[in-house]
């Protein structure tokens, strides 16, 4: 997502114990806000070394460790965090600080305040547009998966239910755990209960309404962590994503029992088409949804828009000639190639138009499909449906790193516009 400068630049001078407080922070900081390991120890790596600090660095989805010094005389730090959620706003102003500390143009104990100002700034968006947002989200994902009108409109209502089940249970710690299987059980009823009243396909209004929860990108970085060669990490991270997936199939499925005990079991019933024009529609609607929901900034919007514009029809256009797993390799190519050019000539962070374009082309949907289908006893096409999710995945993870070495991300510090004061615009 982000490069600190290179081996062989100057060095800041600074307090030791200040510098290596700031380090800290900063990883602190990018753990929150989603980063995975191998990108977060690397910029902990290239933090350390500017600000003159011999360290290493050791992270987990659920641990931070730092050694600063030479054996046998190194202080270590073991910083216990929990698992990050993605904060793209948050994220650009926390790597703008980065600049300015790395630059020169603040001092590392400057730079900490910034962070922790940063992290505890109140949410731009209120509960109103964030409800908004999911049933946008909700509506559009319906039409991405070839629903009609009234599978559309059901996962936009399901989507706006969805977000006020969340707005509940944030306010009990025991009802947070529990919230992603509750929820998804009240979608799969809720929309097999209305199947029985109107022509409704409950499986594309189901998967349309919980595509938000689908840990579609928590399963990317971790083959992305994986393939790096962060091994801990990356298995820890695999395996989360897999209890997440199990947590959701095992709401819909108990969700549609529960209505076929009562009503009977839901027909299958194939949508009725929407005009081709309504696909534009969604395409326009989902990243706007998706920069309320990833709470990046409303300026953001456009490059967000044209990065997944452009990398939607890529993969599209590829899935076409050469099959999905090439149509997800070039999908993710493009993003991340876009990504990195506009992060170069706009100063930021390429996750700011590289995440949300990857949400519509994570195969999150169809891990969840595999999983649905195992606890219905259709063991042989779950398992089908299990490898055609782990050879997409590996598609966009090559696709991810192919575009790192076609389109170098720009390093921290390295073509950053600055206001007159000659701080870092974020």
């Amino acid at each position: 997502m982000f490069h600190f400068p290179t081996p062989g630049t100057e060095t800041i001078e600074a307090d030791p114990r200040l510098s290596e407080a700031f380090v800290l922070d900063l990883g602190r900081a990018l753990h929150a806000l989603g980063h995975p390991s191998h990108w977060l120890e690397d910029g902990m790596s290239r933090a350390a070394e500017r600000l003159g600090l011999e360290g290493n660095f050791f992270t987990t989805p659920t641990s931070i460790i730092a050694a600063f010094g030479a054996p046998p005389h190194q202080s270590t730090h073991l910083l216990r965090v929990e698992p990050g959620a993605v904060h793209l706003e948050r994220l650009a102003r926390v790597i703008a600080v980065g600049h300015d500390v790395l630059g020169g143009r603040i001092t590392p104990a400057q730079g900490s305040a910034a962070l922790e100002e940063i992290m505890s700034s109140k949410p731009r968006y209120g509960r109103l547009l964030t409800a908004v947002a999911f049933a946008l989200s909700g509506a559009a994902a319906g039409r991405f998966l070839g629903g009609g009108l009234h599978e559309v409109l059901t996962a936009a209502a399901l989507g706006g239910a969805l977000a006020l089940l969340s707005f509940v249970a944030a306010r009990f710690s025991a009802a947070q755990r529990m919230f992603e299987p509750i929820a998804v059980f009240f979608v799969s009823l809720t929309a097999a209960a209305l199947s029985h009243q109107y022509s409704l396909s409950v499986y594309v209004t189901t998967l349309a309404a919980i595509l938000v929860l689908l840990p579609g990108l928590t399963l990317t970085a971790a083959m992305a962590e994986l393939s790096s060669q962060h091994l801990v990490s990356g298995t820890s991270r695999l395996t989360g994503a897999a209890v997440q997936f199990l947590g959701l199939a095992f709401g819909v499925v108990m969700g549609t029992r529960v209505a076929a005990s009562f009503w009977g079991t839901a027909a299958h019933v194939t949508p009725f088409a929407l005009p081709q024009w309504t696909e534009w529609v969604a395409l326009v609607a989902a990243p706007l949804a998706f920069t309320v929901l990833l709470r990046a900034r409303p300026r953001d919007y456009p490059p967000i828009l044209l990065t997944g514009v452009l990398a939607f029809f890529a993969g599209r256009l590829a899935t076409r000639l050469f099959g999905a797993e090439l149509g997800a390799l070039h999908g993710a190519l493009v993003a991340a190639a876009v990504s990195n050019v506009i992060a170069r000539r706009r100063g930021t962070s390429p996750a700011t138009t590289l995440v949300p374009a990857i949400l519509l082309l994570v195969p999150g949907s169809v891990g969840f499909k595999s999983l649905t289908l195992m606890m219905n006893r259709d063991v042989l096409s779950g398992v089908e449906a299990a490898f055609r999710m782990i050879s997409m995945v590996a598609a966009l993870v090559a696709g991810l790193l192919t575009a790192g070495v076609l389109v170098p991300p720009p390093a921290l510090g390295e073509h950053v516009r600055r206001r007159p004061d000659g701080a870092a615009i974020s």
